[in-house]
């Protein structure tokens, strides 16, 4: 017969046990999915609604109330005092919209004459009219947009992404962006962290309709001599790996000389657009000044998309609009309004908007009240962003401000949400996708964010 003890003993032995196991089941995953190659396809944790994701970033806040979020409240109001407490700008006059707001498509969703080719695609439209974040200001509120936090040099989506699934073209980043600011928390908005160096993101700068891409290729030596080099080299990290055993950074190290080496003869291709017809160039805004810089962003980021890059993102900088808002965002509107229209057609039209994930907005919205003569501050409480493709459904609202546009108040989707919603239509648990790194597991989302399932087709 056993005695009490020994049952209590044996029985803090199998809780013990299954800790020890618990730890040797996620550090065997680890090893499995590092064995397989850093970038290899990985399984999804459920069926993906989407296989890839395109970020249409646009710097500086535009302005939901303007845009795509009709208040005609603020209309009618236009000139009132109001107080909001709390707030940036706490008092001010109501400023209403410069823009006609008119229902379009099928659908009949609400969009303002300052975007009218984007107008066209409301029928493949779903607004997020009640995103809100933490921080009224660019650098915190940018950062913790690409990161989950402005507090911590944490990995981006981007690379938490290409962490998840890997990559489906093993000669070119999984990860690009293009033209991304350089102040906000710069290279961290793309950079992988204490993930390994191969899931960051590849910045391409396009500089008066150049692209500038970092240098993978020496003219002066013969492939075949720089592929000697590379193995050389390639040896030497080699060896200390084995001697010092686990070491990411050497292990980052390797992979992206590799992926360097193999990016030379595809990645020039991909990014030329000199085998597009001249009316494909044409549809992008390639022919007119005023679209031919972002026309361009969103034809090479069609390019790469089609060729198997997981993750781009395409920025669009300048809409911080606190005085000249009429003028300056009209201008920025004309800049991205036409190639952002032709993009999603030329998605559809290949076949690749279905399971691709379209994201287009900004750190935060703007006031409804008005700054100076001409401008809006910045309003993190209640804002837009709007998403197409990838499992989402198409000609619908979701969420919603208060009647001025001032505070989101149905449907909240926090930033940590809009996260944890693009890893799920990814096919990618939120809760589950971790990263063991000084003594605790990490995700993107920390330990906030839900799905926000309402808006899934």
């Amino acid at each position: 017969m056993l005695s009490r003890r020994h049952v209590l003993q044996s029985m803090s032995s199998g809780f013990g046990y299954l800790a020890f196991a618990g730890i040797a089941s996620k550090s065997d995953a680890a090893d499995r999915r590092e064995s397989a190659g850093p970038l290899s396809v990985r399984p999804t944790h459920f069926a993906p609604r989407a296989k890839r994701v395109l970020f249409l970033c646009m710097s500086g806040g535009p302005s939901h109330v303007d845009s795509f979020d009709y208040k005609p409240e603020l209309q009618r109001n236009d000139g009132r005092a109001m107080f909001y407490p709390g707030a940036r700008t706490s008092h001010g006059k109501l400023m209403a919209s410069r823009w006609k707001f008119r229902q379009r498509g099928e659908s009949g969703l609400w969009v303002s004459d300052l975007f009218p080719k984007i107008a066209e695609q409301a029928d493949r439209l779903c607004l997020l009219r009640g995103m809100n974040t933490n921080v009224p200001a660019h650098p915190q509120a940018f950062l913790e947009m690409h990161t989950g936090t402005s507090q911590f040099v944490r990995p981006s989506v981007g690379a938490w992404t290409i962490y998840g699934l890997g990559t489906e073209n093993e000669n070119l980043p999984g990860f690009i962006s293009l033209n991304p600011p350089s102040g906000n928390g710069g290279g961290q908005n793309y950079g992988s962290s204490f993930l390994p160096a191969a899931y960051q993101g590849t910045p391409i700068k396009i500089q008066r309709g150049v692209a500038k891409f970092p240098n993978i290729a020496n003219p002066l030596i013969d492939p075949p001599t720089q592929r000697r080099q590379l193995d050389f080299v390639q040896s030497l990290n080699q060896s200390h790996l084995t001697a010092g055993g686990d070491d990411r950074e050497v292990e980052g190290v390797l992979e992206s000389y590799e992926l360097a080496f193999r990016m030379q003869d595809t990645v020039p291709e991909v990014m030329s657009i000199d085998d597009e017809t001249q009316a494909t160039q044409t549809r992008y805004g390639l022919d007119r000044d005023e679209t031919a810089g972002f026309g361009r962003q969103c034809l090479m980021a069609r390019r790469f998309l089609e060729a198997g890059v997981r993750f781009v993102e395409v920025s669009h900088d300048g809409w911080d609009q606190h005085a000249n808002l009429t003028t300056d965002h009209a201008m920025h509107a004309e800049a991205v309004d036409q190639p952002i229209a032709e993009l999603l057609n030329d998605l559809d039209e290949r076949g690749l908007l279905d399971d691709t994930l379209v994201l287009f907005g900004g750190e935060f919205g703007r006031t409804p009240v008005v700054q100076g003569v001409d401008g809006r501050d910045h309003n993190h409480k209640g804002y837009t962003m709007w998403m197409a493709g990838g499992g989402v459904k198409s000609g619908f609202s979701y969420g919603q401000t208060d009647e001025f546009g001032q505070e989101a108040i149905e449907g909240k989707m926090h930033t940590h949400d809009l996260h944890a919603t693009i890893l799920h239509l990814l096919g990618l648990d939120h809760e589950r996708l971790t990263y063991s790194y000084a003594g605790r597991d990490f995700r993107l989302t920390d330990i906030h964010g839900r799905v926000a399932e309402a808006i899934l087709a």
